[in-house]
């Protein structure tokens, strides 16, 4: 995820705005913990096996055939992995997050924890009507200079780009409650998190973490597409990140599985506030 280099967290006061007349009954599946966990557990390897183990667990989610593909990254040792949950409009949503690590730890929280989250939230989605198409794009090559977001990013038309109305980025989740990176993500996407959290009364916080690095959403931000990236890293836990501590041991198990009912639910509302 974000590099270690001059940093500076900055906690970011949620401005939460809600109304009675405003309040939605948001629809998604909720998968089991275990499941969540289960997906998590599944770590092991180096980049090409990950990409093998996303490929998998997208299957095993319900998502396969044309609707998965692997897609060939330059200058990467494995390939970007893409599923596509069709909805009925033309808008599309994308939901990233990169599997690809750095092997001084197991790459656990960055970003396994993002990546493996990906099919659960196909398979949350899969069996409600949708306004968009969601695509989940497990992305290679992050720690090496975005090689996999900006491979999809430049493969884009302008019509295809034109299309996407937000992108979600998962990166470094489960260290604790989830945080947005306020300062670097869209107001509109922030504000739709912040009413979610609050209506399911799932914890929520912003955490800017300017100047330590940056993440896959940038090459979409270049595009003029909406971003928000949500992490979970504060100036405590940045320690873990590229180190033989960023292990399962290092995730609060009880807040990645809060995290992933509050990003299930997130991206049944923005299919629905989106469509607007």
């Amino acid at each position: 995820m974000f590099r270690k280099s001059r940093f500076c967290f900055t906690a970011a006061m949620l401005l939460i705005f809600t109304a009675a007349a405003g309040a939605q009954s948001i629809q998604s599946e909720q998968l089991e913990r275990n499941v969540i966990e289960d997906r998590l557990r599944q770590y092991t390897g180096p980049n090409p096996a990950r990409a093998v183990t996303m490929m998998k667990l997208f299957a095993e989610a319900g998502c396969s055939g044309e609707r998965l593909q692997e897609q060939p990254v330059d200058h990467a040792d494995a390939p970007n992995v893409v599923c596509r949950l069709p909805g009925n409009g033309n808008g599309v949503i994308i939901v990233g997050a990169h599997f690809d690590y750095v092997p001084a730890g197991d790459g656990v929280a960055d970003n396994w924890s993002g990546s493996s989250l990906l099919p659960s939230l196909y398979q949350s989605l899969s069996g409600m009507p949708r306004r968009h198409t969601f695509i989940f794009i497990g992305f290679t090559g992050e720690e090496k200079g975005f090689f996999g977001s900006r491979s999809y990013v430049r493969h884009l038309s302008e019509d295809e780009a034109a299309l996407v109305k937000a992108m979600i980025n998962l990166d470094t989740l489960g260290l604790g409650p989830t945080e947005i990176w306020i300062s670097d993500s869209d107001p509109g996407l922030v504000e739709k998190l912040a009413t979610v959290a609050y209506e399911l009364k799932l914890p929520l916080r912003g955490m800017n973490v300017d100047g330590i690095g940056d993440s896959d959403g940038r090459p979409f931000k270049d595009r003029d597409i909406p971003v928000i990236t949500l992490h979970s890293v504060t100036a405590e836990s940045l320690r873990i990140l590229h180190t033989t501590e960023d292990n399962l041991g290092a995730i609060k198990l009880e807040d990645y599985y809060e995290s992933y009912k509050l990003i299930a639910a997130y991206l049944a509302a923005l299919d629905t506030a989106l469509a607007r």
